[in-house]
This record gives structure tokens, C-alpha cells and sequence, in this order.
């Protein structure tokens, strides 16, 4: 499985213990982020996360700022995207099963390292359900 990761400076220790994580159970992850925990805007690592997911070159897509409200507003503007905040594992996977998110984004500043990897592992083993959620998640984009 292919996942692009990206995070501002609240998130550069988790996406290092993220990345760590998923290389051990095999995954190709291909890092936006930044690697310092000097200021950056986080846009700057939104959009190629985004791009991927949208573009089907990741299958997935995890995304780490302070509070995680900037980086899935981001994400959130690509119409291909569906990026859900997450704090807990009953969020992630409903996040998952209930609106398809192609997009997990971690709020770095109210959940805990080996949180934030519970909620990623929950995120990739949670399928859609389908069903009476599909035609929800079709409602989603809008053509301008």
C-alpha cells in the first residue's frame, strides 16, 4: 500500500513515529512534511498529499497539524478528497466506514504519539461500508 504523509512543525515527531510504524509492516510512504519544528505553513505540505490521493498515486493519505482543523480545510479543497479529522479510533473508523475519507488528519496537540499510530492502523484496516452511506459520500463534491 502507498501512503503520502505531510504535517507543519506541530506534527514532525509523529509523522517520524507514523513513517517508522508503516515502513515496518511494509508500506511504501512517500514524506511531504517537514522534517523541523520551524514554523512552516502547512499548505505548502497539504497539496501533495492531496494531489496523490486524488490522483490514485497513494492510496491513502495522512495529514498532521496542531489542532488538524488547517490541513483538512486543505485537503478538503482538492474534489477528490474526503479528509477527516480523527482524535480517537471510534472517529477514525466511522470516518472510514460511514464517509469514505481518503485523507486521516491527526490533531498533534490533543492525541498522544501511540494514539495517533492506533488511529492511523484503524484508518487503513477500516473498510466503507457502502450502502445507504455511498449515495452520501456521491452528494459530496460539488461541480462548479
Amino acid at each position: 500500500m502507498n501512503i503520502s504523509i505531510g504535517n507543519d512543525h506541530a506534527g514532525t515527531d509523529y509523522k517520524f513515529a507514523i513513517i517508522k510504524h508503516l515502513e515496518a509492516k511494509g508500506f511504501t510512504v512517500k514524506n511531504y512534511g517537514t522534517d523541523s519544528d520551524a514554523s512552516v505553513d502547512y499548505p505548502d505540505f497539504v497539496h501533495p498529499v492531496a494531489e496523490d490521493v486524488a490522483t490514485n498515486k497513494a492510496d491513502f493519505g495522512i495529514l498532521i497539524c496542531g489542532s488538524a482543523n488547517g490541513v483538512a480545510m486543505t485537503a478538503n479543497k482538492h474534489q477528490k478528497i474526503r479528509a477527516g479529522i480523527c482524535w480517537t479510533k471510534e472517529i477514525t473508523a466511522l470516518t472510514r466506514q460511514h464517509n469514505n475519507a481518503n485523507i486521516i488528519c491527526i490533531p498533534a496537540r490533543y492525541t498522544a504519539v501511540q494514539q495517533a499510530i492506533a488511529m492511523v492502523d484503524t484508518f487503513l484496516e477500516t473498510p466503507f461500508e457502502g450502502g445507504r452511506h455511498q449515495n452520501r459520500v456521491d452528494k459530496i463534491p460539488v461541480s462548479c
